[in-house]
């Protein structure tokens, strides 16, 4: 016996009925339109379309298709929600980062090296119509501004030391003068300042709190030529100065400024007390700076960093050019 196999769009017959025909029959053409209820005609071998969906009741249950979409609308509102959430969150600690110092963000802190923290460094403001010292390609060297006004500032946490304020900012001769260690050295620089006929000496000092005392003293003169000669020929050599300051019997070169901390028009004589050390180490340097000359002094019990003897007088340099 063969299997009988049903085509596609056919439905097989109940077992009581008699068998198909073999053929069927050809489709009789319409005579006209159809009333209404009448099912459309169908090609041989195709299953009618379903009827339309009637919409459901009241009270009826919605369709599974339909319950399926809201429950999708649901989860795409829940997480653009959540997105925006996101967003504002991000957004927020974006806008926190941006406010904060670069020490302050967690990963980004700067180690620290020892240097100072100074308050802002600005030049002060000259008289009208006078230049600044280097001012064009012949500039005379001269300050106009005021030389207690040139002097650095000290750093944040540093107690003053009200002993070089003087009078009204300027200092005497001779309290500059009780720095240098032995009498016949205070005799012998007295002597030239007097023949070099210094016009003000200005000082500032400070303490910080690791106990590093710092000194700077601002000597004008006359005229640029006057004070490059005092220091080259009379205070500083390259590799010592003249005249030992109290506690640096013996002294040598700093070596160990960056090439890149020069100041145009500052000439820098910088030393260091050599080993052994007293009762503490002294750092000094000699600053030509036109008509002006400064001294910068650093001591500490023990051995007094590099560091911030070096931003010292970098930036006294740069306030002095």
């Amino acid at each position: 016996m063969t299997e009988q196999t049903t085509p596609v769009g056919e439905t097989r017959p109940a077992p009581d009925a008699p068998p198909a025909p073999d053929t069927a029959p050809a489709p009789q053409p319409s005579s006209g339109p159809r009333a209404p209820g009448h099912a459309p005609d169908t090609a041989p071998g195709f299953a009618a379309p379903p009827p339309p969906a009637e919409p459901p009741l009241v009270g009826e249950e919605p369709p599974v298709k339909a319950r399926k979409g809201r429950r999708v609308l649901r989860a795409v509102l829940r997480w653009t929600a959540a997105t925006v959430v996101f967003a504002a969150v991000g957004a927020s600690a974006a806008y926190g980062i941006t406010r904060m110092e670069r020490t302050d963000v967690p990963g980004l802190a700067t180690r620290d090296d020892g240097r100072w923290d100074y308050p802002a460094i600005t030049k002060p403001p000259l008289p009208s119509g006078s230049p600044a010292p280097f001012a064009g390609p012949g500039g005379s060297g001269a300050h106009s501004a005021d030389l207690r006004a040139l002097l650095l500032p000290a750093p944040r946490g540093a107690t003053a030391d009200t002993g070089l304020r003087g009078d009204d900012g300027w200092l005497p001769t001779k309290t500059f003068l009780s720095q240098f260690a032995e009498k016949t050295d205070r005799e012998a620089v007295g002597r030239l300042l007097t023949d070099y006929a210094v016009r003000h000496i200005a000082a500032r000092g400070w303490t910080t709190p690791d106990g590093t005392r710092t000194r700077i003293y601002l000597l004008r003169f006359d005229t640029a030529a006057v004070g490059e000669e005092v220091v080259s020929t009379e205070l500083a050599n390259y590799d010592t100065p003249r005249f030992a300051l109290d506690g640096a019997a013996a002294t040598e070169r700093d070596e160990h400024f960056p090439a890149e901390s020069e100041v145009e028009n500052i000439t820098r004589y910088a030393y260091t007390e050599s080993r052994p050390y007293g009762r503490e180490q002294v750092r000094e340097a000699y600053l030509s700076a036109g008509d002006t000359i400064a001294l910068v002094v650093q001591s500490r019990r023990g051995s007094a960093p590099g560091v911030p003897f070096r931003q010292t007088v970098v930036l006294q340099s740069q306030l002095l050019g």
